[in-house]
């Protein structure tokens, strides 16, 4: 084995070339060094640690977390079966110079270093926590005339700063997830509105519709807003009301209110936590559509479940909502809920999964098992 000829360092196992080898030696400086933990990432990951685009999040009583700015990643330890040497320039700062010339100084025995896997979110807290406070009509006159009755420090409220430090996700999934549970910031607070306060500002909303003769699909966000006010609802909950049961037309000014959001938030109402056979429900449903919309069972997918009960046909409230966010805990409470589902039934109920490195027909091989009595059969599926 030829030697290198390079001075002790980094450096001279960097450039040590194919068959050669090198003397090492302990540096005077060698001890445990706790305080020095290695990191392996990716090379993007790599740009966004020395950029200062990542943060590491957690409660004291949790795991921590790395977070970019659109990605969640667990930080795991994992051990080295063999020796890995941590070995300084030739001229490290802070350390004493070695007079071993030639030779490679070695600083450090690093048992194992810290990984990071990419993981779903872990937004089960922020929907606990901002359901505990729901925005009400209550709130309104505090909210328009900035009359500060004391009210707010009998609630827990949250800042977008608090949920960053409590909430274990990126910025970008953390706003995600504030979407999906149709959140708004009211005086620096992220709130979710009351279901009884949000139908009342979507009935006023739709008897505005018939007064005024607008479209569903042709509304003008100022009109709207405009007539809202004029009911003593606050400007901002009013365009929240739209941006919650409708969608921006693109390039105007104009929303379309969705048949399927407002349908199924009468759905909700109609059920409660009920059950009820589903030709009443359907008539009870009917009479809460405003004119203009055609309710139809398949808009409630996700939301509600059927069961047979002799000859008849039961529909009850089961939303996607109220489940889990991870996989293990999801399956757990639906296949509680119900030993075997059929695959019309499952799909609406894991939809919303997103498992990073894990598809869909991944997560059913995980934890389903999956059953067909003959091969033209709808599968059946149960727990593994």
């Amino acid at each position: 084995m030829e030697e290198s000829g390079s001075s002790g360092g980094a450096e001279a196992v960097i450039n040590l070339g194919l068959g050669s080898s090198v003397p090492i030696s302990y540096h005077p400086c060698f001890g445990p060094h706790e305080d020095l933990l290695l990191l392996e990432a990716d090379d993007n990951l790599v740009s966004d640690i020395f950029n200062g685009r990542v943060t590491l999040r957690g409660l004291p009583d949790e795991d921590a977390v790395l977070c970019t700015k659109s990605k969640t990643y667990a930080i795991k330890f994992v051990g080295n079966s063999n020796s890995m040497f941590l070995i300084p320039p030739s001229n490290p700062p802070g350390f004493i110079q070695d007079d071993a010339h030639g030779k490679v100084s070695v600083i450090k025995l690093a048992p194992g270093n810290m990984e990071l896997v990419e993981v779903s979110p872990k937004l089960d807290k922020l929907k606990q926590l901002l359901l505990e406070s729901p925005f009400g009509p209550g709130e309104v006159d505090t909210m328009m005339y900035d009359d500060d009755d004391g009210s707010e420090k009998n609630r827990v409220l949250y800042t977008w700063s608090d949920l960053v430090n409590i909430i274990q996700a990126s910025d970008e999934e953390l706003l995600k997830g504030l979407e999906s549970l149709s959140a708004i910031e009211v005086d620096g607070y992220w709130r979710v509105i009351g279901e009884s306060y949000l139908d009342m500002i979507l009935r006023m909303l739709l008897n505005n519709c018939v007064l005024n003769s607008w479209s569903f699909d042709d509304l003008d966000e100022e009109e709207v807003v405009s007539a809202l006010v004029a009911d003593e609802f606050p400007t901002k909950l009013a365009g929240h009301c739209l941006r919650v049961f409708g969608s921006e037309v693109k390039g105007t000014n104009k929303w379309k209110l969705e048949p399927r959001l407002v349908c199924l938030h009468f759905a909700r109402q109609v059920l409660r936590e009920e059950k009820m056979r589903v030709e009443r429900f359907m008539e009870e449903w009917k009479k809460k559509i405003p004119e203009g919309m055609e309710e139809k069972f398949e808009m409630l997918e996700g939301e509600v479940l059927t069961e047979r009960i002799g000859i008849e046909t039961r529909v009850y409230t089961f939303s996607v909502r109220s489940l889990p966010s991870t996989p293990a805990e999801r399956f757990a409470v639906l296949f509680k809920h119900r030993p075997k589902w059929e695959w019309k039934d499952l799909e609406p109920y894991l939809r919303d999964l997103q498992v990073p490195r894990l598809s869909m027909e991944g997560l059913l091989l995980k934890y389903t098992r999956r059953a067909q009595s003959r091969p033209d059969a709808e599968p059946i599926f149960s727990a593994r």
